[in-house]
This record gives structure tokens, sequence and C-alpha cells, in this order.
């Protein structure tokens, strides 16, 4: 019987590398990703590119809705997503409430039913803009809550275990790694604003092509302006 990982995957660049890491250390690969009612859904068409090179044999997708919760740009369209602002230090307007949380909860149900014994999830805490639900406190937490909160690790004896392999690592070594494992980073997106071109402005293109450059590499992405 082959071992398997639950992988969070968004279609973004660190999901996508973390999907890498996952299939280079043997286990069959089981993604899940999101429909919130996110104004850039256009993640999940990358997301179904992302999962189709790595033929995996099905590609769950679950439907929710937090832009009934409301309070993120990245959900409720009376909100505009900032431009230029990744060194802010304030947790930006485009922090979703809670969404780690409910992705891993998923995905931990998804893990258990599956025979999964990992989750993989993409968060990082160095370069990242300030969400409270991508720090190694969080996922600690929710790693003791696993533990007691499925029939399989509180009955069964098995554990589901929560993976973070890019938690410590800056966007240049998570582009250098992606790269290394021939992670396919030119089916990705990480614009926050959900177009067929990257704005290459918000934060988290900031970022991403903060990233490349530092790495000595050209994203194979487009852009509608790119502000390396």
């Amino acid at each position: 019987m082959s071992k398997k990982a639950v992988v969070l995957l968004s279609g973004g660049l660190d999901s996508t590398v973390c999907m890498a890491i996952a299939k280079s250390e043997g286990y069959e690969l089981l993604p899940i990703s999101f429909n919130y009612h996110q104004r850039h859904s256009r993640e999940l068409a990358a997301a179904a590119g992302v999962a189709k090179h790595y033929n995996v044999g099905h590609h769950l997708i679950i439907e929710t809705n937090m832009e009934a919760i409301g309070g993120s740009a990245l959900t409720d369209p009376q909100l505009a997503v900032p431009a230029g602002q990744a060194d802010a230090a304030n947790i930006p307007i485009t922090y979703v409430p809670a969404r780690n949380l409910i992705f891993l909860s998923y995905a931990l149900g998804y893990a258990e039913v599956s025979g999964a014994d990992k989750v993989y999830i993409g968060v990082n805490a160095l370069d990242y803009s300030g969400y409270p639900d991508c720090r190694p406190e969080f996922i600690a937490l929710f790693q003791q809550l696993a533990n007691y909160a499925t029939k399989a690790t509180a009955a069964d004896g098995r554990k589901i275990c929560i993976e973070t392999p890019l938690i410590s690592l800056t966007k240049k070594d998570i582009v250098l790694l992606g790269a290394k494992l021939a992670a396919p980073l030119q089916l990705t997106t990480s614009c926050y604003q959900g177009r067929d071109a990257a704005c290459g402005q918000c934060d988290s293109c900031l970022l991403r092509l903060k990233g490349f450059a530092e790495a000595g590499l050209t994203d194979p992405i487009l852009y509608h302006t790119r502000s390396e």
C-alpha cells in the first residue's frame, strides 16, 4: 500500500512547491483545494493545472463560503486589494479570518478518511504578509488538536502529521527549491487580483517577484507590471 499525503493546493507558488516536496518524498498525492468565494478564484484553475501535471488520481475541491463572513479584501468586493504594502507592519486587509484553521480542518478529515498520514501546507513565517495563521505557534497548536480530533487519532492510534516544509524558508529559498524539484511554477498564480496577467503590485505579487529576483531566476508567469 502506498503512503499518502493530503496537500493543500491553492494553485500558488508555495503550495505547488509543497506538492513537489511530497512527490519527491514518495507520497501518493491527494490535493485539496477550496472555492471559498475568493475574488482571485482563478487560482482554482491553476490548482487544477498543477494537479493534472502530477497526474493525481483525484483532486478534491471543497465548496465553502467565506464571502459570507467578509472582513477580507480577498472575499469582500467592497474592499480594495492594497498595492505596494508587502512590508507593512500591521496584518493586511487581505487576511482571511480563520482561513487556515478551516482549511486544515477539512484536510484533517480528508486525511482520516483517505488513510493519509501527512497533511502538507505551504505556510511561511518569513517572507509573508503577517498572517497569524502562518506562524509556527499556530501549526504547533493545530497539531496538538489534530492528535485528539478524529477517530483515527483518538481511538485508532494513528497520527496525522501537519507538515510545513516551507515555514522557515525565504521566498528566494522556495523558488530555488521549486526549480530544483522541477515544480511546474509556470502553471501557478499568486496575484490577489485574479486576472489572466498578474498585477505585479499587490503584496503577493511583490513577494513572489522579490523571491525570483533574489534567486536569480525569471518568473515564468505573465505580469501586467513587473516590479522587481
